[in-house]
């Protein structure tokens, strides 16, 4: 089996605020750091006992480069930085490979999962929609696995994400790390979270993954609403889309590719 993993770092065991997941604040951004690259290391291993052959890992937190690669599997490859591709976290995911894992995702933006709750940039996006639902990383990046048919067999993260995972697709096996309340967290231990992941992840494997594939839609109707008016109105001279207020745009298409296009260039 060829593996593609997704990893973010908010939705990573015991996080709670926003200098825990920033590179620059040193004193603590590094035990934070440790605890992504094991829970990383815990879903290689759970894809290495069902019997994956080839694992690629896909930085997706912030810089790109925070997975410490050495406590990662030999039939590993990672993926550091951001090369500019529209597919963001799932850089280089194509039909070749046989399912998609998730570490560390979080709530969606405007809603209470998460302290750190956002969807794409907490500094510009307050809410993005598909086909009129509200969606969060997971299911935006969940939908170029769909248009790949590659099926997404599991995801760690906050309680918020999980809910809406399961929602969306009920097949997927996840694993909650903590539970948000305000701006605190409730998280367990994070040897039981490495522990879980792994079992979960090699459970995931070794069941009926083509039952985690979603239905991709012929059409979207896609809308962000943005912090501010001035990056809604840069926005809508991307081709295709039309402003519906000074905050909002919105674009249909029937190529999901056009909305990752405009999230790459408009964020």
């Amino acid at each position: 089996m060829k593996i593609f993993i997704s990893a973010d770092m908010e939705g990573i065991t015991g996080v709670t605020n926003w200098d825990e997941v920033d590179h620059k604040k040193t004193s603590v951004y590094h035990q934070f750091q440790q605890k992504m690259t094991k829970e990383v290391a815990a879903a290689c291993e759970g894809a290495n006992n069902s019997g994956a052959v080839e694992i690629w890992v896909k930085d997706a937190h912030y810089s790109g480069r925070n997975i410490l690669q050495e406590f990662l599997p030999r039939n590993s490859k990672l993926i550091r930085g951001w090369s500019g591709h529209p597919y963001l976290m799932v850089q280089e995911l194509d039909e070749s490979f046989d399912a998609l894992i998730m570490i560390g995702y979080h709530s969606r933006a405007s809603s209470g999962g998460n302290p750190l709750a956002h969807t794409m940039s907490s500094s510009k996006i307050e809410k993005i929609l598909i086909n009129d639902q509200a969606v969060s990383e997971f299911f935006l990046h969940g939908n170029i696995a769909s248009k790949c048919k590659v099926p997404l067999v599991f995801l760690s993260g906050d309680a918020g994400i999980c809910d809406e995972v399961k929602k969306v697709s009920p097949n997927t096996i996840v694993h909650a790390t903590m539970v948000g309340v305000g701006d605190s967290t409730v998280s367990i231990h994070p040897d039981q979270s490495t522990n879980s992941i792994r079992s979960k992840v090699e459970k995931a494997l070794t069941g009926e993954i083509k039952k985690c594939l979603w239905k991709h839609p012929d059409h979207f109707r896609f809308q962000v609403r943005f912090i501010k008016q001035q990056n809604a109105y840069k926005a809508s001279f991307f081709p295709g889309v039309n402003q519906l207020d000074p905050k909002t745009i919105y674009l249909e298409t029937s190529d999901y590719d056009d909305i990752m296009k405009f999230l790459l260039f408009n964020l």
